[in-house]
């Protein structure tokens, strides 16, 4: 007769006591096992190299090659288009000519070396470093989570080279329905008004993260960026580009003859992309001074909505870009006297845009599926899987708060728009909570004593 079934006694109790500590002990090691199974979004941040797979991890998020005309960003694993690794790049157009991919092959603990592909980015605008993708064709019997990159065809002793880890090997359903990719912060960026203006306008049209490529930004600013961080909504991504290549603050090698184009907000844009493919159902590329606007739905699930049963089939979607010039200032009926210490922009009080000129090109914004892009500039993609369409305004457009855009047309000629004004009854409220609870000084013993003195209704 089992101990376990006497009556009356202690025996049952610790039979039951051995049960549940038996019950946790399994569930714990199965959970362990499935942290490192592939259905595991942490899977790839928990795998390491094996000895076989010499090198150092690399480090940060730009990464120079031994010839330091190529740099390395980060490798993707890419399915559409084959059994391809994707390894996003930064490299001079006319002094690399070859790269070659060294994967780490786990299954037969081998390295396996094949010549890659180097696909430039047709936006390069003229500078001699574009953003290009090294496609690694990985090969059949070649198991691999990490993968090393040579300018020249190695000698597998050399132990110098960086390793990195292939991203995106396990796809998911993407957790999130929008994202927000924004690059490149730098100059020491200050505009923490308009900043965080923004970003309260897109936490009410529906936002759940913002990845920001920051290179530089103010004390203040860091604040702003730190609450928000603590909040969950901001993921910062260290981008300092500047430590390696000659980077000008313009768009084409004609405004400014540097090494790279505008702090390298292509190959931030597209990593972003990557970065975000099965994270997020939608991503959004638009800058702090920007805002996609509905027209006519309340938020941005209601107008993707409208948009994807119009047109199921597309995978990226265009708004026209609307200047409302910072330049000319609007008497408003809101009290914004607690914001007069902060630095920055009050779109609020811009509400006169430029007509747009149709025979010039617009700098539209997108809402894009990462799934179905291969390749994007700014204001297009170059490469997709399918077709792009341009959303009319009337039912939403990119609403840009700037320097004036069209130098040929006159103040006294703008479009007077308050769209923004919409939004006060809610965002004004948030905008006051945010810089209250970042702790920015002047702000918050100013809006103490307003209180006090009954001075904040809005």
């Amino acid at each position: 007769m089992s101990i376990c079934g006497r009556k009356k006694s202690l025996f049952p109790r610790i039979c039951g006591f051995l049960f549940i500590l038996t019950l946790c002990l399994v569930l714990h090691y199965w959970k362990r096992s499935r942290d490192w199974g592939p259905w595991n979004e942490n899977a790839k941040e928990k795998i390491r190299p094996g000895d076989f797979c010499k090198g150092q991890l690399a480090s940060g998020t730009i990464t120079p090659l031994p010839d330091r005309q190529s740099f390395i960003i980060t490798p993707y694993s890419d399915r559409r288009q084959g059994n391809l690794v994707r390894v996003l790049s930064i490299i001079h157009h006319q002094k690399v000519k070859e790269l070659y991919c060294i994967f780490c092959c786990e299954n037969s603990q081998e390295i396996q070396v094949v010549q890659g592909e180097i696909d430039f980015h047709l936006d390069r605008f003229d500078f001699p470093y574009g953003t290009a993708d090294l496609l690694c064709l990985q090969p059949e019997d070649c198991e691999a989570h990490f993968i090393s990159v040579h300018p020249w065809n190695p000698q597998l002793e050399s132990t110098q080279l960086a390793l990195f880890p292939i991203q995106n090997l396990f796809p998911e359903k993407p957790p999130l329905d929008f994202t927000i990719c924004m690059s490149t912060m730098f100059g020491k960026y200050n505009n923490v008004l308009q900043f965080v203006q923004s970003m309260e306008l897109y936490r009410l049209l529906g936002v759940q993260k913002v990845t920001i490529y920051k290179n530089s930004c103010s004390p203040l600013m860091e604040k702003v960026l730190d609450y928000y961080i603590s909040q969950g909504i901001v993921e910062i991504i260290p981008w300092p580009i500047d430590l390696y290549l000659n980077v000008s603050t313009h768009w084409h090698y004609s405004m400014e003859r540097k090494d790279l184009g505008y702090y390298g907000q292509i190959v931030a844009l597209n990593d972003c992309i990557y970065h975000n493919m099965f994270k997020s159902k939608y991503l959004l590329l638009i800058d702090p001074d920007e805002v996609i606007l509905p027209v006519k739905d309340r938020d941005w699930k209601s107008l993707m909505d409208r948009l994807e049963k119009e047109h199921p089939e597309i995978g990226v979607f265009l708004f026209e870009n609307q200047v409302f010039r910072r330049t000319v200032f609007s008497k408003t009926p809101f009290n914004f006297s607690s914001w007069a210490a902060v630095p920055g922009f009050n779109v609020f009080e811009h509400i006169h845009k430029e007509p747009n000129d149709i025979h010039s090109f617009n700098n539209m914004k997108m809402i894009l599926d990462p799934t179905r892009v291969i390749q994007t500039s700014v204001h297009s993609v170059l490469k997709q899987d399918g077709t792009s369409i341009q959303v009319l305004s009337d039912l939403a457009f990119n609403f840009h708060c700037r320097i004036l855009e069209r130098t040929d047309v006159h103040d006294r000629d703008l479009i007077r728009d308050p769209i923004f004004w919409r939004y006060n009854k809610t965002l004004i409220p948030k905008v006051n909570d945010v810089l209250l609870k970042s702790a920015l000084p002047h702000f918050t013993t100013l809006l103490a004593t307003m209180v006090l003195q009954g001075m904040t209704s809005c």
